[in-house]
């Protein structure tokens, strides 16, 4: 099973021609042989190059830790990562 949590594109201009505009997406994952356990699957791939980017399987522990990461940057921006 896979069941898509949410998708979007990062914020940045996609007129910049020094860095590319990225989507993402992110899945809960239960079918990864290679896993052989539950997932969030991570993906991040240059915007109107999907199939191109990168996918991570994130362990719920690794899935935690980047939600941290993200809430600790948010708080460094003053916003209140639990909006």
């Amino acid at each position: 099973m896979k069941k898509l949590a949410d998708y979007g594109f990062d914020d940045h201009p996609a007129t910049d021609p020094e860095r590319a505009q990225l989507a993402w997406a992110v899945a809960a994952l239960d079918d990864c042989e290679e896993c052989d356990d539950l997932r969030v699957e991570l993906t991040v791939e240059e915007a109107g190059r999907p199939g191109a980017g990168l996918v991570g399987h994130l362990a719920p522990d690794s899935a935690r830790r980047l939600r941290a990461a993200l809430a600790t940057a948010l708080r460094e921006l003053g916003e209140d990562p639990g909006r």
